[in-house]
Order: structure tokens, then C-alpha cells, then sequence
């Protein structure tokens, strides 16, 4: 199992970047925050889950451990797939999930495109004893180290795009969560991502 890759970051394209390890370019799928956080020819250093098929090798890369390893957890529930575990730490935190199915909150999980009422429910009875209990911690902000950052709305809005959003409507997304970043000192574009995807859920 590759644990993690760190070196410098060759390419960042629409879900993926690439990291060069050992001279080696090391392809790595990422949330869309992740990939938002990473400069090219800066260094980074990801938390990796490598997915095993029988005509591929995928390369999944995280912020930090407990998202990879949350990651792997819910795999382990009927349907989902990698696609679908990343979509769903794309909108919420690890904590925030293991929140959700500590309180049988459906409604937080079907802010996740694809997944809808009967699917959280059952997510929520799968998930139950394998997330663990609540931690209780602030997660940290999640950016990889960058030197001269873009503006707040510059990343979520290349995130949203990744997402599969019309530019026109990350425009909107940005937009309603301005509230929210300019009330911080340093937004933080992995919460202001999973704000928008919510809102965006509730506007439906």
C-alpha cells in the first residue's frame, strides 16, 4: 500500500494532480478542495489510498490521515465506491460525517449528489459501528503549503468547476457563501466548498 506521496507538484488539472516522487510522477485523484490547496512546483505532501482493479490502479490522495482512512470506512457500505466515498468528504469533513451517523442524520448525507433519502438511510445503519464515535476536534484547515495563494473565491471556484458545476453557477456559489468567507480572517476553502454543496442541495 502506498501510505502517502510527497515531493513537489508537477500538474493540477480538474480532479487530479500529479506529484514527483523520485523523479517518478505519481498520478493522484483528489477532492476538489484538496486539489485547490496544491501549487504547482510547490511541495505537498498527500495521504494516498491506492484502489485495486483488475484493469486499473487509482491512486486516491487526501489532506491529512483521517481522511484517508475515513475514505476506506465507507467503502466498506453496500454501494459505495471510490467515486462516491471522495464525492462525500468533497462535501463534508470526516468529523462532520462521523457526526451525522452518530445522530442518524440523514438529511447531512443526502447533501452528497448522488445519494438520496433511502440510500442515507441506509448509510446510516451500515455506518454505524465503523466510523467511530465523534472526536469532538476542530478540524484543521486543509492546505497543502503554498506560496502566494489565490484569492478564496479564485480556489472554491476552480473546485466547484471540478465538481461538474457551470461556471455560471459556481459564479452563484461563490456568491452566496461570500457572507460566510469574508466574516473569517483566512477562509477556508474546504468548509466554504461544503457550504456551497449544501446550499446547493437545499435550493433544490
Amino acid at each position: 500500500m502506498i501510505a502517502f506521496v510527497s515531493g513537489p507538484v508537477a500538474a493540477v488539472g480538474p480532479g487530479s494532480a500529479v506529484v514527483e516522487v523520485g523523479g517518478v510522477g505519481m498520478l493522484v485523484h483528489c477532492a476538489p478542495a484538496t486539489l485547490a490547496a496544491l501549487r504547482i512546483g510547490e511541495p505537498a505532501r498527500l495521504a494516498t489510498s491506492l484502489v485495486v482493479r483488475e484493469d486499473s490502479l487509482t491512486l486516491y490522495g487526501f489532506a491529512d490521515d483521517d481522511e484517508r482512512l475515513t475514505f476506506e470506512l465507507l467503502q466498506t457500505a453496500s454501494g459505495i465506491g471510490p467515486k462516491v466515498a471522495q464525492a462525500m468528504l468533497a462535501v463534508h469533513s470526516p468529523e462532520a460525517l462521523r457526526v451525522a451517523v452518530a445522530r442518524g442524520d440523514a438529511k447531512t448525507l443526502t447533501a452528497v449528489p448522488g445519494i438520496g433519502p433511502k440510500g442515507a438511510q441506509k448509510l446510516l445503519i451500515e455506518l454505524k459501528d465503523r466510523l467511530g464515535a465523534p472526536t469532538g476536534a476542530v478540524p484543521a484547515q486543509q492546505h497543502a503549503l503554498a506560496a502566494r495563494p489565490a484569492p478564496w473565491s479564485e480556489q472554491l471556484h476552480a473546485a466547484l468547476v471540478g465538481l461538474g458545476f457551470a461556471p455560471r453557477e459556481a459564479d452563484d456559489a461563490v456568491a452566496a457563501v461570500t457572507p460566510e468567507a469574508e466574516a473569517q480572517e483566512r477562509p477556508d476553502v474546504s468548509a466554504l466548498l461544503r457550504s456551497a454543496l449544501q446550499s446547493r442541495n437545499r435550493t433544490r
